[in-house]
């Protein structure tokens, strides 16, 4: 099929690859580059690079509403967009264009964890299973009709970063096997029970609350992990917690309870794996410990 690809981040990268392995990728649409890093300079996107070195040309309109975006994508006469990720609402007349529609790869188990974090909120509210769709578009946010799905369990030493991995790969496999079949899959409307919408992850979240349940810490520091970054300060700094586990333990919360970094919540008590200081790199806890004791009885949030 002539395809048109869509997407931006590091998630849509094997999409990306699967597609030009099976058919023919007229354009590749991603965000612009955007100033990063410390010098601040413009850096391509994750898509930009893999479309480049697939040696296919890369789109980076601004948006839609201008004539000339629009004109541009229906010249391309695909038969299929696929979109993963890419971070532009397509207007009507753009989903409209392509002879079979416009499919999106979302990760998530539909119609729970609409919207744009959902492998964070899934891992943050102790779902036991996620997944990936693959939906006809429509105008409404992510609303469309699933064509198939694909699920997983979230173990519990899975974090966002372990999970953002898995479902990619799986997003891949399955738009592969959607286009293989296309005109005998039935689309399935998804129902009005079970809707939630996973919001984009604020930065004013990631601070830990240790008057929480030892499981809630938990799944807040792995959903968190590895950005923004779940944290806490002690003895004076801000400490970034990337992986925990729960174990046993009861004490006065945010209290280290050995010298293991075992610290109490308001009920149980989470064991800290992997912690990572300003201008450090993420460290397990006998390195981190070498360079910044914690003695028990220090308390994490004071």
């Amino acid at each position: 099929m002539r395809v048109i690809f869509m997407g931006t981040p590091d998630f849509s990268v094997p999409v990306l690859q699967a597609l030009a392995a099976e058919h023919e990728v007229v354009a590749v649409y991603c965000q612009p580059p955007r100033p990063a890093g410390r010098g601040k300079k413009d850096r391509p996107t994750a898509v930009q690079v893999a479309a480049q070195e697939l040696g296919l040309k890369v789109h980076c309109p601004s948006n839609f509403k201008g004539d000339g975006a629009c004109e541009e994508f229906a010249a391309f006469q695909a038969d299929v967009a696929v979109v993963v990720a890419y971070g532009l609402i397509l207007p009507q007349a753009v989903l409209d264009m392509p002879r079979k529609g416009c499919l999106n790869i979302h990760a998530s188990l539909l119609p729970r964890w609409r919207g744009a974090a959902p492998i964070h909120r899934a891992v943050m509210a102790g779902d036991a299973t996620t997944g990936v769709c693959v939906m006809q578009m429509e105008a409404g946010l992510d609303t469309g009709p699933v064509l198939l799905r694909k699920e997983t369990a979230i173990g519990a030493d899975d974090t966002t970063l372990t999970l953002h991995d898995r479902l990619s790969l799986m997003g891949a496999d399955l738009i592969v096997e959607a286009l293989a079949g296309l005109d005998a899959l039935t689309p399935v409307a998804q129902p009005d029970a079970g809707v939630t919408y996973a919001k984009k992850i604020d930065k004013a979240e990631a601070q830990i609350d240790w008057s929480r349940p030892a499981t809630e810490v938990d799944r807040h520091i792995r959903g968190l992990s590895p950005f923004p970054g779940a944290w806490s300060e002690i003895a004076g700094q801000r400490v970034k917690l990337l992986m925990s586990s729960v174990v046993h333990g009861a004490g006065i919360a945010g209290v280290v309870l050995d010298d293991q970094l075992t610290v109490a919540c308001s009920s149980g008590a989470i064991q800290l794996l992997r912690l990572q200081r300003a201008g450090k790199g993420a460290m397990v806890p006998n390195d981190f410990l070498r360079g910044f004791p914690i003695a028990k009885g220090q308390r994490f949030g004071a």
